[in-house]
């Protein structure tokens, strides 16, 4: 039986999620505030701890902190549904948390049937998931409400290490032309990603130069009102400038485009040039924004040869079969390896199916994608 701390200074929140976990066959235990809860990790040793932010004595982060340092554990966050709230979730995942879920209806709730799956969920994949703590976690940077463009000349990228290896051999494909058309970019990057993506992609993401020729779009599954903090987050770490898919856009070189949460991010065509968008959940689908989605409308307008798709950590197999049609037709497709993911399910998937044309460690995709792309 898995064993999950329960980390809140709300009486009714404890129960309530303990009342579902025990329910689901969990065994459970609680602490008030961050102080026990390290304690308790400690000493209980669990599987995983769902951690509530805003605490007395001893905040989350800074409980977070202490457990990853004690004995790295599973965590996921507990975050209010604010832009405050946002902001240190993403802190947290920085530190080391692998996930998250929003509590809905304020600081208590008597609401938690609304995100019970979720939580279940959420839970399970973290049982899996593996830890990999950071020596030097990276300080979240200070957000304004709304992000002012930039006019100065962006950061230059840190540089990645040399990728561990190739363990599949690419498959030949077909020069990709080197630039733009009237119509749209000379091709299209496209990045499926779940559980643990957020910290996998700033370790991708920041890593790509400021003159990549191609976009890039980035299914991540998350909820809505955390993909505009995250997409201002990442911009003011990447080379590249990152945006939200608020409404639809042109596709253009040197932008990353991060799917709005509580959609579906779609490649379509307007006025004769193509575009990205949100499009409305379907529900044919489990996950959002649906790597699936994304990578079938992406292959819908461009050729195989134009297209690279990067299947990164996260559970289940959202976007595997996509991924495998785009491969076979002579698309480039990378999978993020075992040892970097924090859960192995989506790559895992990719690779059993035979569409991945290498597979590698997130520290060596950005380096990847720019001997492929120039």
């Amino acid at each position: 039986m898995k064993k999950v701390l329960v980390v809140d200074d709300s009486a009714l929140m404890r129960k309530l999620i303990m009342g579902v976990l025990g329910e689901n066959g969990y065994e459970v235990r609680a602490a008030r505030n961050g102080a026990e809860a390290v304690q308790e990790v400690v000493q209980w040793e669990p599987d995983v701890v769902t951690l509530d932010i805003n605490m007395p004595e001893l905040d989350g982060l800074s409980a977070l902190s202490l457990i990853m340092e004690a004995r790295p554990t599973p965590v996921i966050m507990v975050s209010s549904l604010t832009e405050k709230g946002a902001l240190a979730t993403f802190e947290a995942l920085a530190l080391g948390a692998v996930d998250f879920i929003p509590k809905p209806g304020g600081t208590i709730s008597l609401k938690l049937d609304d995100i019970q799956a979720i939580l279940l969920e959420k839970v399970r994949s973290a049982t899996r998931a593996r830890v990999n703590r950071r020596v030097t976690p990276r300080p979240a940077p200070q957000l304004t409400p709304r992000a002012v463009p930039r006019l100065t000349a962006r950061p230059t990228p840190r540089p990645t290490a040399q990728p561990a290896g190739v363990v599949r051999p690419a498959q030949p494909a077909a020069p990709a032309p080197s630039s733009a058309t009237s119509a749209g970019p000379a091709g299209l990057v496209v990045i499926g990603v779940s559980t643990g993506g957020p910290r996998t992609l700033e370790d991708i993401l920041p890593n790509l130069p400021g003159n990549f020729p191609w976009p890039v779009v980035v299914a991540q599954h998350m909820p809505a009102n955390f993909t505009d903090t995250f997409a201002r987050r990442m911009d003011t770490l990447c080379a590249l400038q990152v945006v939200e898919v608020a409404t639809a856009m042109p596709l253009t070189a040197g932008t990353i485009y991060i799917g709005r949460g509580g959609n579906d991010v779609v490649i379509c065509e307007r006025a004769g040039r193509l575009h990205v968008a949100p499009r409305p959940e379907s529900p044919a689908v489990l996950w959002h924004p649906s790597v699936e989605i994304l990578v079938d409308t992406a292959m819908d307008h461009l050729p195989a040869n134009r297209l690279v798709g990067v299947m990164l950590t996260g559970m289940g197999n959202d976007g595997a079969h996509s991924m495998t049609r785009l491969h076979g037709k002579g698309g480039r497709t990378i999978a993020e390896s075992a040892e970097s993911s924090v859960v192995f399910g989506m790559p895992s998937e990719l690779i059993d199916l035979g569409g991945a044309s290498v597979v590698l460690p997130s520290s060596g995709v950005a380096r990847q994608l720019q001997r492929w792309i120039s």
